[in-house]
């Protein structure tokens, strides 16, 4: 647990009698990291160092800090309309696998957008009656029945979409994307249909999703201080068994019908006379939803999450372990300051990490046993915005410190390194950078990781005291580098 300072609050952590701090109501270990010697001592030397600038450059510190000081240039006012206007909530890209690089365009409006790389337009376009506030695809492809009418019954690869919105809904469609030269073929754009809307199970804004790798479960943050784990088959009501697609990627198969909910159909084809430059398939489709006697949407309540965790703040920041698919990660806001790890069969939590700070994002490493947390406010104050923890020690192994105040709003991993297959060039394809969106309006690229795959030893009695739950996610005395 991170310290600034002291120990961990009485309301975070108790001594369980054998000289460890649990997590109260639970056997998860609370960890401590001090940070407050390196604090000082960064402070005061940066406070002796611009003194010794000041005073070698004959500058008066005191006048330079006066707010009576005429600024140069006034400031730009910014009109903005009295009308409401349409704001861009959320993004997110369809699965890697599914290779349709679908970008999701969430919108305060109520409206989510389909947008292909491959397309010069929005394909598609629904609404619902509350701001969008996060979406997120499934990271793998599912083999259904069809819903073209010149393949109807055909199984082909489709995507899924959870969406969530402001009043703490959560939205489950299913996507069926043809490429350009089906289109033009079939006359036929795809589909996007409603399969199930999960309501009751936040009562605020749902800010945050993710999901597990081989895309069985996923969970949900809320603004009301809850986070959700849901079970993905269960949800959409259908049972699935793993398949392969034609194209050789791993999919999921669904048995039974085709899948149902409401289909949004094409009424009004843009026309592009005399245009040859226009792509295959570039396509605007106005749509409506067309239900038919067979279409079902599941609406669902509490009762579907498998399990729910309680924090104290907004969770925005998720991310399931991509090498124990028993262990997610959740962090808590301004209010809790703590990354949370729970055991997704049993809901068990194992572990507590208290950063005295905001957490904003996770990252999980995917070749040692380590995650990456990045920060926003942080209260006692302390300069550290990014920071590495092993797994399941918790041990704090890298931190970065940020000057000026700034805060780390979100981070997402390095997509893609450089490809070059010779093991001597710069970083080898191999390198551990993550991305962090920052305050002051910048893009910001931190090398967390080094190119050399880790080792880590693993310890008994971590895991909330269990050995069955330590024997589970693989935790020996002896070293193990992942694979």
């Amino acid at each position: 647990m991170w310290s600034v300072g002291g120990l961990a609050p009485n309301a975070i952590a108790t001594d369980d009698g054998q000289g460890h701090l649990v997590r109260r109501g639970t056997n998860a270990r609370v960890f401590p990291t001090l940070f407050q010697e390196s604090l000082v001592s960064t402070s005061v030397e940066k406070e002796k160092h611009e003194g010794r600038i000041a005073s070698a450059l004959n500058i008066d510190q005191w006048a330079n800090k006066e707010q009576w000081l005429i600024p140069l240039r006034p400031a730009k006012r910014r009109l903005l309309p009295a009308a409401p206007f349409r704001l861009l909530t959320s993004v997110a890209f369809s699965s890697t696998p599914g290779g349709k690089a679908v970008l999701g365009i969430g919108h305060s409006n109520g409206s989510v957008l389909f947008q292909s790389l491959f397309d010069t337009l929005p394909r598609f376009e629904i609404r619902q009656a509350f701001p969008i506030s996060c979406v997120s695809w499934r990271p793998v492809c599912t083999l259904r029945p069809s819903k073209s009418p010149m393949n109807l019954g055909v199984e082909v690869l489709t995507e899924d979409l959870v969406v969530g919105d402001e009043m703490g809904n959560i939205y489950y469609y299913v996507v069926e994307w043809p490429i350009g030269w089906e289109v033009t073929r079939d006359t036929w754009p795809g589909a996007v249909s409603l399969v199930a809307k999960i309501s009751n199970i936040h009562c605020q804004q749902v800010c945050g999703l993710a999901w597990s790798y081989d895309g069985r479960l996923f969970a949900s943050g809320g603004n009301d201080n809850l986070c959700c784990l849901f079970d993905a088959d269960q949800v959409s009501g259908r049972r699935t068994e793993q398949a392969t697609g034609v194209n050789g990627y791993r999919g999921r198969i669904e048995a039974g019908s085709a899948y149902g909910g409401i289909e949004t159909r094409v009424t009004r084809l843009l026309s592009v006379d005399g245009d040859e430059d226009m792509p295959v398939g570039a396509i605007r489709a106005q749509l409506q939803p067309v239900p038919t006697g067979t279409d079902t949407v599941r609406y669902l309540g509490p009762a579907i999450a498998k399990h729910r965790w309680n924090h104290d703040a907004a969770v925005k920041a998720i991310a399931f372990c991509p090498w124990r698919r028993e262990l997610v990660a959740t962090g808590g806001g301004s209010n809790d300051k703590c990354i949370h790890f729970f055991h997704t069969p049993s809901g068990a939590a194992l572990a507590t990490i208290s950063v005295s700070a905001q957490v904003t994002s996770l990252i999980w490493n995917t070749t040692r046993r380590e995650i990456a947390a990045t920060f926003g406010y942080a209260s006692p104050e302390h300069p550290y915005r990014v920071s590495v923890f092993s797994w399941p020690e918790c041990k704090q192994v890298a931190a970065i410190p940020w000057e000026d105040d700034l805060r780390a709003l979100y981070a997402i991993s390095y997509p893609r390194g450089p490809t070059s297959d010779d093991p001597t060039a710069p970083a080898g394809g191999k390198e551990g950078c993550i991305i962090v969106a920052s305050s002051d309006k910048s893009i910001k690229f931190h090398e967390v990781w080094s190119r050399e795959r880790g080792v880590t030893v693993g310890a008994t009695g971590i895991l909330a005291g269990s050995d069955i739950l330590e024997g589970l996610e693989g935790i020996d005395k002896e070293g193990d580098v992942i694979r």
